[in-house]
């Protein structure tokens, strides 16, 4: 085993951004896993949920899920690493960090035609994209979907993921400079918040949408919810403006029975053969440049809080990073 003393971001109480320390702690490879000197750590909504008591967490607990770096020492069971490999990860806990630990279940390796920060910023909101669009609502040619936030780190990949489906994609987004970023990435149609199921009716001729991707989640639920077609879905998969309360079901009746679900990343990516699948398909659209991730702004590993701050007060567009 080779240990290694590093600076890590943990939260010791829920609250604030405030309450984000730089501490130093000791990193080991053991059986299983790697140690990995961090070049780029992918800041997400899932982590600000830790932060502030939203998710419960184990208190002192090490933020970030996500990252890419460089492999310096292998541990037991890990022979299919060595040493110098360029590898990414997500659902690796204590990403915030200058090295981290990842387990071999969660490492791939970074292909060469991308490099490392692109692939630490496309893991977490790469795969969460490629999942809503390929499996938990498969997207083709025939479908009119509605993307929010389209500005933000998920929302311009599904844009992108969405048109390279075939879908004709209505999106929304708060000013101007973001609704030119999503009609950028590929959207058909960018509206602001304001009255949109309203407008995304007359754009569709009265009928709504096939799925409705929802980051936002309180304040956009109820018009997302008047947006969608007979037996069309609502995909909920994030609360930047806070989660949404409990609801009538029969209001699903009333609409055309409409489906509503609340998945996360985890289970679809429990299985390493699908894990791979969904990574292989995200480095390839980039590879070959058909898939152009936004990095919006780069923070020192000290400066977690700032990235933090800018990310809830919705200041931010395509992806944040730490860089230790």
């Amino acid at each position: 085993m080779t240990a290694n003393v590093t600076n890590a971001i943990r939260v010791h109480e829920t609250g604030g951004p405030e309450v984000l320390r730089l501490d130093e702690v000791t990193r080991e490879a053991g059986a299983g896993q790697l140690l990995v000197r961090v070049e780029a750590a992918g800041v997400n909504f899932i982590d600000t949920y830790q932060r502030s008591g939203v998710y419960s967490v184990e208190l002192p607990h090490a933020l970030g899920l996500e990252g890419a770096g460089t492999v310096e020492a292998v541990g037991d069971e890990a022979s299919d690493f060595t040493p110098g490999d360029r590898v990414a990860w997500v659902w690796a806990a204590g990403s915030y960090a200058e090295h981290t630990v990842v387990p071999v279940e969660r490492a791939v390796r970074i292909p060469d035609d991308v490099d490392t920060k692109t692939a630490g910023a496309l893991m977490l909101q790469g795969l969460t994209a490629h999942y809503l669009l390929r499996s938990t609502y498969r997207v083709d040619e025939t479908d009119t979907v509605l993307v929010h936030a389209a500005a933000g780190g998920v929302g311009l990949l599904l844009v992108q993921l969405a048109k390279s489906l075939g879908a004709r994609v209505i999106a929304t987004a708060s000013t101007a400079e973001k609704r030119a970023l999503a009609t950028g990435a590929g959207a058909d149609e960018v509206l602001g918040y304001e009255g949109f199921d309203t407008k995304l009716r007359e754009l569709t001729g009265g009928i709504g949408v096939s799925v409705v991707y929802d980051g936002v989640g309180k304040d956009t639920f109820d018009a997302s919810l008047a947006s969608i077609r007979p037996r069309g879905y609502l995909v909920l998969f994030g609360g930047s403006s806070g989660q949404v309360p409990p609801f009538d079901l029969q209001r699903l009746n009333a609409a055309g029975s409409l489906f509503v679900t609340r998945p996360s990343l985890g289970p679809y990516i429990a299985d390493r053969t699908e894990y791979e699948w969904r990574v292989g398909e995200l480095f390839e659209a980039v590879g070959n440049g058909s898939l152009n991730v936004r990095i919006g702004g780069s923070y020192p590993l000290a400066e977690a809080a700032n990235a933090h701050r800018d990310l809830e007060g919705r200041k931010t567009t395509g992806k944040l990073l730490l860089v230790p």
